[in-house]
């Protein structure tokens, strides 16, 4: 993977060239909790946690084909995934537990996340709060980012991917907020609950170890892996099925093997994010073998995305791990305004069945859908299917 380079030691834990922690292995002396195999088969539903505070990132536009257009990644999404879970009964919705930074510290760099506290505060005295904080310029090959540019406009283009994800009054709270609720999904597999649900919003899966993009400021799924990995479990594999690549999730974790990435998606040749996720990045270092990209084209319906999910849960199983976070991206609908793939609502129902057959306590982190229309139903399919397997 091209961005990723070399790795250096910082406070006797190592850090890859990006920064990513790479944690020390699990102990055994029984001050750590016991590995989750244990985990109860029979709990009834999955547990959906979840918090209003989500609403406080309400971007006005993004910049989308040349035009500042409204915004796809909206509260509405959330309100309509929880009215559905509410309405089929899948388990209790709860608030999440606040974790404070240190969990956020584990997995994102300290300046980056100190520029997310303070971005909208520098962008309003620069500009207006009249509009959103959006990014002028952007590093270019050959151009050097060891230095973080003074201005609010340089350091947004410093941090940034891309021009679709406003940075807004709410953005910091509602984004710890949905790392909170990954949080304590996670608390709830190590307390023995066969299976959670974090309804996270924004999403998380493209924000890096020090960049955010894709609708996404803190990697929610990366940060509950290594909550769990931290709390004890000693192999932690991230799934992620959203139509876009993880690459925030993969650059996490490239150089590490206690955990396993794999990622089915939209071939990056054709589709956001573009510059990562071909199926000849297998991550490096400690990491390389533990980094699984299962490209699809355009029109993948289930038989070819089944078969793939077939792969990817083969790979799950030799790994052996205590656990699985599932980033559960619900764009391979058919009718999504933004993605192309075939998916059937119905074809949810056997994608949570398939991830309930691989065995494993699973976290499900929210990420992508973006036809609001049918996300609640598709989103509720999964649960429901895993549920009931």
């Amino acid at each position: 993977m091209p961005c990723i380079r070399g790795a250096m030691q910082k406070g006797g834990i190592r850090r890859c060239g990006a920064g990513a922690i790479i944690a020390a292995p699990c102990r055994r002396n029984g001050v750590l909790p016991p590995r989750l195999r244990g985990f109860a088969k029979d709990t009834p539903g999955v547990i959906v946690i979840h918090s209003e505070e989500h609403r406080l990132q309400s971007g006005r536009s993004e910049l989308n084909d040349g035009q500042l257009v409204p915004c796809y990644e909206k509260p509405a999404r959330a309100d309509i995934v929880r009215a559905r879970l509410d309405a089929v009964g899948v388990g209790p919705i709860v608030e999440p537990t606040r974790h404070g930074l240190a969990p956020l510290e584990r997995v994102h760099d300290a300046g980056y996340l100190g520029f997310l506290q303070t971005a909208w505060d520098e962008w309003v005295a620069e500009h207006s709060a009249d509009i959103d904080a959006l990014p002028l310029n952007w590093v270019a090959p050959g151009m050097t980012r060891r230095r973080v540019p003074r201005s609010i406009d340089g350091r947004l283009g410093h941090y940034s991917f891309d021009a679709g994800t406003p940075i807004t009054a709410g953005t910091w709270r509602a984004a710890t907020a949905a790392a909170d609720c990954a949080l304590t999904g996670a608390d709830r597999l190590r307390a023995g609950d066969r299976g959670a649900f974090a309804l996270c919003r924004p999403p998380g899966h493209h924000a890096g170890h020090a960049f955010y993009g894709g609708y996404c400021f803190l990697n929610n799924a990366a940060v509950a892996a290594q909550s769990l990995r931290d709390g004890g479990a000693a192999r932690v594999a991230v799934l992620d099925v959203d139509y876009h690549h993880g690459n925030g999730t993969q650059e996490i974790f490239w150089e590490r093997g206690d955990v396993l990435f794999v990622s089915l998606h939209a071939d990056p040749a054709d589709e956001f994010p573009y510059f990562c996720g071909h199926a000849d990045e297998t991550g490096a270092g400690a990491g390389e073998g533990a980094n699984l990209n299962l490209t699809l084209p355009w029109g993948t319906d289930w038989a070819v995305y089944g078969a793939a999910l077939d792969v990817a849960a083969r790979r799950i199983r030799a790994f052996a791990p205590d656990a699985l976070v599932l980033s559960l991206g619900a764009d391979t609908y058919g009718g999504d305004p933004i993605s192309r793939f075939r998916l059937l609502s119905e074809d949810f129902l056997r994608m949570g069945a398939a991830i309930a057959g691989i065995g494993l306590p699973t976290l499900f982190v929210m990420e992508g859908g973006y036809a609001v229309d049918d996300l609640g139903v598709n989103v509720a399919n999964v649960l429901t299917g895993f549920t009931n397997a």
